[in-house]
């Protein structure tokens, strides 16, 4: 469907495919100054109207952008970018066409227009327009291709500007710990969009990279044997002695995006006369300029007529979801009962790491001794030492690292040792671990986190949230919350091995020493439009004509309970309690076939409930026609108190549950 350089008037490559170039060949002239035509042609598009979303450029850095990628030539390489990918993906991949055609927005595009500019997704390449937001699955690749002892490298390319973004730092320190082959690219131009990287970062860049026990080297794309030097500095990352820092010292001609360039014109002068590709220019005589400026001219207008070509992208059909289709994965079954949620999860864990060499842990203190916070690893990295993974607080980092683990084919997952910290993780799951399988087809990121949540013990604040509220609202996230009625050794076996889509498994504090017990519930058949439905079952128990139903999730379980057999005993009410275990997508059309005829419907939840899944919940009954009566019962929007006293009288008690029905009767 694309076009790439080798279909186009004078370009050639030798016979490993890499492009024909050497400083002393006018080729990398002819190369180079290709490079920045397509971006010249970008900004000339855009400025004709041609082209759509936010296009950026950073014309004058195309040795820069070309020299670590042309010299990545195994299979396993991988590459990650950032907004300004022009160079590194035309280097990379040879389709030029592909890229105007995806900033075009049309068909051809190299993503079909769905990634534009900044969000590319090509073989081993892979952009985003969030600075810093790919470091962490660089280090997360890097740690499979040390798994599989592979001589690839990760190659993650950053800009000077993002030296301010601390998820840089997690990920170089994730990269340092584990020894994983992953080369920190650091192309420093001086200034970010407008502002003088001097003014906003302190010390040494290379010293950077040092304190973290990286190999530093610092070349200047404007030396003579700076591409030799560039591919030695690849060469030597392939001897298995961990990651390193290459910082890139270069300059920026034009503007960061089309017309924010605030330098004086003499000082872009001067970097126009440092620029290696103007210097090369001038020593050519005029006829061979002439010449390759006549190539390009003839490359570039190849390049937008089949651009122009091709029509403009639109969907087939809209697409309603991001979901992958559940895999056929075989097994163990998980148990029914269990002495506790704990021993459940453990369990599920161990016959994970049994069955399935893609599985690997990550977490805070998962090793023994310790166990983990709350003992759920106990026993595992004894058992599986390669595989049980302690890290850095970095819950960011680990977040990222987990997802490129499953972009790479593992089956991660990933502990955070208190829910409240996956505000921490927000910019991995919401701008990274959900977009790549929404906007690129062949992306799976098949990543579990795994997160105690919920109040009632004192720990106060942020030890004490029940944050799903929050995670139901991420498009493609998918959240798993199940009670001590669940199987939830087999929901947490589903959600690794069978359903390859990003999900956030929520485990209460106070359940895991319950008893994992069906007891009389029945699994509700699950709508074969909900998906993720059957995985994740919704159980119910009581009567087929209840006076009161109550929904609840996780932890608010054992509260509907002694409620409900007080409510029962006392006032002789007739109770039925619904308990889905899939919070996200909401198995909406399983919960209003069971819902719609209930005369009135409780909804209790731990959360802040407002805008969380009470309301999602409720808010459907309504549009489907539901004309019974309905109560949302919560927290409100306060802070959980430390002091049990206090927090006692801020998180839905058996009580609170009691007084709000019979406020009904």
């Amino acid at each position: 469907m694309h076009r790439d350089f080798g279909e186009l008037p004078g370009y050639v490559r030798d016979t490993a495919g890499k492009p024909v170039i050497g400083l002393d060949d006018a080729s990398v002239y002819g190369f180079g100054h290709l490079i920045r035509s397509v971006e010249l042609l970008i900004l000339d598009l855009f400025g004709r109207g041609l082209l759509s979303g936010t296009t950026h450029t950073c014309l004058g850095q195309e040795l820069c952008q070309m020299a670590v990628v042309r010299a990545l030539d195994e299979p396993d390489d991988i590459v990650l970018s950032n907004h300004r990918n022009h160079g590194h993906f035309l280097t990379y991949s040879g389709q030029p066409v592909g890229l105007v055609a995806e900033i075009m927005g049309r068909q051809n595009g190299i993503c079909g227009g769905y990634g534009g500019s900044q969000h590319i997704a090509y073989r081993n390449f892979h952009s985003n327009g969030v600075q810093a937001g790919m470091t962490a699955i660089g280090s997360g690749f890097a740690l499979d291709i040390k798994h599989r002892a592979s001589r690839g490298v990760v190659a993650i390319m950053v800009g000077d500007g993002t030296l301010g973004e601390g998820l840089l730092y997690e990920s170089m320190n994730l990269a340092a710990v584990w020894h994983a082959p992953v080369l920190f690219v650091v192309e420093h131009n001086g200034i970010a969009q407008t502002t003088y990287t001097r003014d906003v970062i302190a010390g040494s860049i290379v010293g950077r990279g040092a304190a973290f026990g990286l190999r530093t080297w610092k070349l200047d794309d404007a030396a003579p044997n700076f591409m030799h030097e560039a591919e030695l500095v690849v060469a030597q990352m392939r001897d298995g002695k961990g990651p390193g820092m290459l910082v890139i010292e270069t300059g920026r001609l034009g503007p960061h995006s089309k017309g924010d360039d605030l330098r004086d014109p003499a000082e872009r002068a001067a970097i126009a006369r440092r620029d290696p590709l103007e210097a090369l220019g001038c020593r050519l005589d005029l006829q061979t300029r002439a010449k390759i400026e006549a190539r390009n001219q003839l490359v570039l207008e190849t390049i937008e007529s089949a651009a122009l070509a091709s029509p403009e992208s639109h969907f087939v059909l809209a697409p309603e979801h991001i979901m992958k289709p559940v895999r056929d994965t075989q097994v163990p079954p998980q148990p029914a009962a269990a002495a506790s949620v704990r021993v459940a999860i453990n369990a599920a864990l161990r016959d994970l790491l049994g069955h399935c060499d893609g599985v690997l842990l990550l977490g805070e203190d998962l090793h023994d001794p310790y166990g983990g916070a709350f003992k759920v690893t106990a026993g595992l990295s004894t058992d599986f030492p390669s595989r049980v993974i302690s890290t850095p607080i970095s819950e960011a980092g680990i977040t990222g690292a987990g997802i490129g683990l499953a972009m790479a084919g593992r089956l991660p997952i990933v502990e955070i040792m208190f829910a409240d910290f996956l505000t921490l993780c927000m910019d991995q799951i919401y701008n990274h671990a959900v977009k790549f399988p929404g906007m690129f087809e062949d992306c799976e990121v098949p990543l579990v986190v795994r997160a105690p949540c919920g109040g009632r013990r004192g720990y106060g604040p942020t030890h004490s949230q029940s944050p799903e509220n929050i995670l139901v609202s991420i498009p493609g996230l998918t959240v798993v919350f199940g009670s001590h009625r669940h199987n939830v050794g087999q929901l947490l076996v589903n959600a690794t091995t069978r359903w390859p889509n990003p999900v956030v498994f929520l485990e209460h504090k106070l359940l895991y020493a319950q008893a994992q017990d069906p007891q009389d519930y029945q699994t509700v058949v699950a709508h074969v439009a909900d998906l993720g439905g059957a995985l994740f079952p919704t159980l119910r128990r009581g009567g087929a004509l209840p006076d009161v139903t109550f929904v609840c999730f996780g932890g608010m379980l054992p509260v509907v309970e002694s409620a409900t057999e007080r409510l029962e005993r006392e006032e002789e009410l007739s109770i039925e309690i619904v308990v889905p275990s899939l919070l996200a997508p909401l198995p909406r059309l399983t919960l209003l076939g069971l819902l719609s005829s209930r005369p009135r419907i409780a909804v209790m939840e731990e959360s802040h409930h407002e805008f969380g899944v009470s309301a999602e919940l409720l808010a459907s009954l309504a549009e489907a026609g539901y004309q019974g009566k309905v109560l949302r019962i919560g927290m409100p929007p306060v802070p959980i108190a430390s002091a049990r006293s206090l927090e006692s009288t801020q998180i839905p008690d058996e009580q609170t549950v009691i007084n709000s029905v019979l406020a009904w009767f």
